[in-house]
């Protein structure tokens, strides 16, 4: 009897240690399939302006901007005024904006060309500018390629930018493009008329089916639709372009407003922001602190 005693008490353990380690299990696979999924990593950001950094207050107030807004900073030239100089991009470059130098992909204007071989912005900036004396370059952000380019040397076809550039896209891998510099082939700006000197830029990025450009130079913002080289309106190769001068610099006003501008303001210092997605991109005009201006929409890639 006391046999049988012990052989019931035993296997009443087992059988309790089983259902123990059953429910254990059980636990354990529940657990992991309500577990939530790891975050996405966020698509890449890619923010910035140009005609920035001067004496005055401006570029304090679109700094402040950049300071909760992560991602790669750009600069569409005319960095520093009024010359380009070390000691300009010191003593108002570098206590605004360049609190952001780290992130930052700077190309070239006509103002940091006022010292003789924009000596001061290459010095300032170091290899991350490019080569002293070419400034233009590439790099990539997720899925996009990413071009900055020179406006103030030569843009002719067949020049060594233009001939980098072809080579350039034809390289890359990626399926979007996005490429920025100073001087616009398309605005409406009062002070500046467009520079049709940069149509072989654009040109090359057409041909290879890039998606969007940016420009500063007008200080002011500025949305086209998209459009081939000659300004036609072209919804399924033309790129949007930006006039993004809005970085600090006193306002300009506008003159006569041209075909397919579709979004324009003076008077209201901002950030240029762009969301990268896989194959599309948002872009959201972030104005200065106090003003209400904004504009934002969606693209496709080609």
């Amino acid at each position: 009897m006391m046999g049988i005693r012990r052989i019931r008490a035993a296997t009443i353990a087992g059988t309790a240690l089983a259902l123990v380690a059953a429910s254990a299990a059980i636990a354990l696979t529940t657990s992991a399939s309500t577990a939530a999924p790891a975050a996405a990593a966020a698509d890449p950001v890619l923010v910035g302006a140009g005609d920035i950094a001067t004496s005055g207050s401006g570029d304090t107030a679109t700094a402040a901007l950049l300071d909760g807004i992560s991602g790669t900073v750009f600069t569409t030239g005319d960095n520093v005024y009024n010359n380009g100089t070390s000691s300009e991009f010191n003593s108002y470059y570098n206590p605004t904006w360049g609190r952001h130098k780290a992130r930052t992909r700077p190309a070239p204007g006509n103002h940091d060309y006022n010292t003789s071989g924009a000596s001061g912005y290459y010095g300032y900036f170091g290899s991350v500018a490019g080569p002293s004396g070419r400034g233009y370059y590439s790099y990539d952000l997720g899925n996009w390629h990413i071009v900055s380019l020179n406006s103030n040397i030569s843009m002719t076809s067949g020049s060594a930018q233009v001939t980098w550039l072809r080579n350039d896209l034809a390289a890359s891998t990626k399926p979007c493009t996005l490429a920025y510099w100073h001087h616009p082939l398309f605005t409406s700006g009062a002070n500046h008329a467009p520079s049709t000197s940069t149509r072989p830029l654009y040109q090359a990025l057409y041909d290879y089916d890039a998606d969007v450009v940016v420009w500063g130079h007008n200080h002011q913002y500025e949305r086209f639709a998209p459009m081939n080289p000659s300004g036609a309106a072209d919804s399924s190769r033309g790129l949007r372009s930006f006039v993004a001068g809005m970085g600090g610099a006193g306002a300009y006003g506008f003159g006569t407003i041209q075909p397919n501008s579709q979004a324009r303001n003076t008077g209201t210092l901002g950030v240029l922001k762009f969301t990268l997605h896989a194959d599309s991109y948002d872009w959201q005009f972030v104005p200065q602190a106090g003003k209400t201006y904004n504009d934002s929409g969606t693209g496709s890639c080609h």
